[in-house]
């Protein structure tokens, strides 16, 4: 299945992509794609219902984050060995982790925003892992079993925040609007390979990502199992996995984002985002 959410910001409705392309509205059937409706006995519930017989919505509304309510927003830093090369790092022993505030996450069409004081704003197309059952201590083999489903995620950056303003990488990571998310929620029975899917960014037509899935260093299910050692994962946290090379970063001479550029990226089978880039008021 393709879940969405839709409508205006706060006030997003649950919906479903049908096969014809056409938004069906849920939320006669489930209140909102967060929490325990990820689990399993929930989506199989949903598999079961004709969309045919759900509301259509009409016109073109906004789509918002296609999970709601996040708790966690964790990503993983130098997981694709193309991107660890471009920023010349030796790839870790172990999945570097950080977070992003769950305040950055925004529709997958909604404006970016640069931050004030921001000389290093950048992109990072990355697959995102949507926890549909709590993960405590798993193992690999366990671990794909707790997922609900993938989506597109662009975990922005502003660098110079990131590396030179001490501290953690939060602060790069989480200014407002730095976490677009969606536009689908494609639950895990439609991605049978999570290493094998093609995956681009696109600044004003020009593509500076084209990468794969298929060079992460640690693996989806490998990436879940190592951060239920040190922290139970909840329904609705979001992994954002590593980005492949083409940041703005790695460019010669170093590429950032300003107002008025437009960002277009995508992942195989998870759909799209189309961003404009603006200044924060």
């Amino acid at each position: 299945m393709k879940l969405l959410r839709f409508g205006e910001t706060g006030s997003e409705k649950p919906g479903l992509l049908d096969e014809g392309g056409i938004i069906r509205d849920l939320s006669g059937v489930i209140s909102d794609l967060s929490g325990e409706t990820l689990g399993d006995a929930e989506l199989d519930r949903l598999r079961g219902i004709d969309p045919a017989s759900l509301p259509t919505v009409k016109g073109s509304p906004r789509i918002g984050a296609c999970v709601g309510h996040v708790g966690k927003f964790i990503c993983i830093g130098l997981n694709y060995a193309d991107h660890a090369a471009e920023a010349g790092m030796e790839l870790p022993a172990e999945p570097v982790v950080f977070f992003k505030a769950t305040s950055a996450i925004i529709g997958p069409d909604d404006p970016v925003e640069i931050p004030r004081n921001s000389v290093k704003t950048d992109w990072e197309v990355e697959l995102g892992v949507v926890i549909g059952k709590t993960a405590k201590y798993v193992s690999v083999e366990e671990a794909l079993a707790h997922v609900a489903g993938y989506c597109v995620v662009n975990d922005l950056s502003e660098r110079d925040f990131q590396l030179h303003r001490s501290g953690q990488w939060v602060k790069g990571k989480s200014a407002d609007t730095f976490g677009p998310i969606g536009p689908w929620l494609v639950t895990r029975d439609e991605v049978p390979d999570p290493l094998d899917l093609p995956m681009f960014l696109e600044v004003n037509g020009h593509r500076y990502q084209d990468g794969s899935t298929r060079t992460m260093h640690f693996d989806v299910a490998t990436v879940i199992s190592h951060l239920s050692q040190f922290m139970s994962l909840q329904p609705g946290d979001v992994i954002s996995t590593g980005t492949p090379p083409g940041v703005g970063m790695g460019q010669k001479p170093e590429t950032y984002l300003k107002p008025g550029d437009r960002m277009h990226l995508g992942i195989a089978g998870l759909g799209t985002q189309t961003q404009e880039v603006v200044a924060a008021p």
